[in-house]
């Protein structure tokens, strides 16, 4: 996979997608291209806890600190795992379909500077990840969708450039400022480069005629610097790769944009999930919306009667032009 300046390759998309781009109330055609013969919706999973042999503390935190308080100070096994969309709607009684929405699934439960819902079995939801598709789903989807393409090792992959850190930029500091926590007992070293990362934002009012410097990103200056495939209301960096790559859940591994600042030693590599994936014969496009929970492809009935029948994959099948606003879910209101 290498970087292009070449972005006429994804021009083809501008003219089938809608105009104003994402916004409130946009259709599905935001980020998916009109004109294929068939669509589907991946679920991006969420997750869910509980505390291993009694209950979580009561809400809200304010009147009920001192619960909390104790609670951590026990510091309770927690069981976690990650749940389909269709699991969380049986939890809460719920209706599972093609349009279905977040807050319809989980019946409004949330509290906005609470904790997430929970369910009378006494699981804790998280939202499920808005933006990224988890690597191990692009794998299986990419997996499944080569076998509907005649230009398997021949395609691009879009990645949205507003990511932190993602590209280099003129600045007065990082677009990203990443902190740690070890514990209580912080070393001098460690204490001196959190007082650094204390201190690393511009100073407005003693330092008002400071330059602002080039500021490198994750991607080299040369991309930084490059063409973009400008969309509506996104643009994005723009790659051509052998989309066998992606297919293999090691990938994260292998992308140019790679963030290896966010990697805990001997653990997993860390990498956004593409924005856009889409074969040379444009057989498919596989688009995922910085601020959607659900990825949405478009292809041939065959590709997304094969990526709704994927064990790896929660996917429904759905109309063109679905509405899958926040109010688009009409059966849990």
């Amino acid at each position: 996979m290498e970087w292009t300046g070449d972005v006429v390759a994804g021009a083809w998309l501008r003219d089938r997608l809608d105009a104003d781009g994402p916004e409130w109330g946009a259709t599905m055609h935001a980020w998916v291209p009109r004109g294929y013969e068939a669509y589907a919706r991946i679920f991006h999973p969420a997750d869910r806890d509980r505390p291993v042999g009694r209950s979580w503390p009561p809400l809200p935190y304010g009147r009920h600190h001192r619960e909390w308080a104790a609670f951590q100070a026990d510091a309770p096994q927690i069981d976690a795992e990650r749940v389909s969309w269709a699991t969380v709607a049986e939890a809460f009684g719920t209706t599972m379909h093609a349009q279905a929405q977040w807050h319809g699934v989980v019946g409004s439960r949330e509290v906005e500077g609470e904790d997430g819902p929970r369910d009378a079995a006494g699981w804790r939801y998280s939202d499920p990840p808005t933006g990224e598709l988890p690597s191990d789903l692009v794998a299986a989807a990419t997996r499944t969708l080569l076998a509907h393409t005649t230009t398997p090792a021949d395609g691009f992959v879009a990645l949205w450039e507003g990511w932190g850190g993602l590209v280099g930029h003129l600045g007065y500091g990082p677009s990203r400022v990443l902190f740690t926590a070890a514990g209580e007992a912080i070393d001098p070293t460690t204490d001196r480069h959190a007082n650094f990362l204390a201190t690393s934002a511009r100073d407005q009012f003693n330092d008002v005629f400071r330059k602002p410097s080039w500021q490198p990103g994750i991607l080299d200056d040369e991309v930084s610097r490059g063409a973009r495939l400008r969309l509506p209301n996104r643009d994005h960096v723009l790659f051509h790769a052998d989309l066998t790559l992606l297919a293999d859940p090691a990938w994260p591994w292998q992308v140019p944009w790679r963030d290896t600042a966010l990697e805990a030693p001997g653990g997993a590599a860390s990498a956004l999930s593409p924005s856009l994936v889409w074969p040379a014969d444009h057989a498919w496009v596989l688009a995922t919306e910085v601020d959607a929970d659900s990825t949405l492809i478009a292809g041939s009935a065959a590709a997304i009667r094969a990526v709704c029948t994927d064990a790896c994959l929660e996917a429904w099948s759905i109309d063109e032009g679905a509405d899958l606003s926040w109010g688009g879910d009409e059966v849990n209101r």
